[in-house]
């Protein structure tokens, strides 16, 4: 199956790069199917892996719109390779344990909360319908990952420990989530750089109540928004992207 080209422009860039944050995230979060530690915690984390599939596929047709080279939204999403994606490194790293699927939902919720909720005021209708349903969905991610933070954080010395490793794991690449968007779109999105005080204080109010400490800033992982990712990602879409390579085209 061929790549497709995509006639980049900085408002196409960023519509790609929020998709394809919430659709690798999506992958991510749906390898927990039925392997979840109890039933109603494998549907809920299910059900928030079909919630940034449903953004993706909304950012992902308007990106194909925007972009007005006919593509779909299932090209995009299936026939790009890794360099091709813009998602920030963080979402595409291994599933991980329990208390690792946890903290990475709950800080990607703690940035992206903010961003969809000021999303909302785009002048852009269709980035602001878009984001007033995703402000809704990642209102829940939030809670219900900030719940299982404190869960964790404050229960035994084992679930203490995984979760604090956990955090100290994401943190380096939570400086990606607030990169400055390109100027050019900087009228119909949101600058993620102002909205880092809303994710402090929601990572210091959870930490506060789960018994965890903040790392310190330092170096930050980055990369993902220019295409330059970990292997990982090359791995995860061999699998995401098996049955359009195999049979191009495809249809049910």
């Amino acid at each position: 199956m061929t790549t497709i080209a995509v006639a980049s422009t900085p408002l196409v860039e960023a519509l790609l790069a929020r998709a394809d944050d919430a659709l690798v995230h999506a992958h991510r979060l749906s390898e927990w199917c039925g392997h979840a530690p109890m039933l109603e915690e494998d549907l809920a984390l299910a059900n928030v892996a079909l919630d940034l599939l449903g953004q993706a596929r909304s950012l992902y047709q308007y990106a194909a719109e925007v972009e007005g080279a006919g593509h779909s939204e299932d090209d995009l999403a299936y026939r790009r390779d890794a360099p091709q994606f813009r998602n920030a490194l963080i979402f595409e790293l291994p599933r991980g344990d329990f208390a690792e699927t946890i903290a990475r939902l709950f800080l990607a919720s703690a940035a992206m909360l903010p961003w969809w909720q000021a999303a909302m005021e785009s002048p852009d209708a269709r980035i602001a319908a878009i984001s007033a349903k995703a402000e809704k969905e990642v209102t829940y991610h939030l809670r219900h990952a900030g719940e299982w933070m404190i869960r964790l954080g404050d229960g035994t010395e084992e679930s203490h420990a995984r979760v604090a490793a956990a955090v100290a794991k994401y943190w380096p690449y939570t400086g990606e989530l607030f990169e400055a968007e390109h100027p050019a779109v900087a009228a119909l999105l949101p600058d993620p750089a102002p909205l880092r005080a809303a994710f402090d204080a929601t990572v210091a109010r959870v930490f506060a109540e789960a018994g965890l400490d903040r790392p310190r800033d330092g170096w930050m992982q980055k990369g993902g928004r220019r295409g330059v990712h970990t292997e990982h990602l090359g791995h995860m879409l061999a699998v995401m992207q098996h049955l359009q390579r195999a049979y191009p085209g495809a249809v049910w």
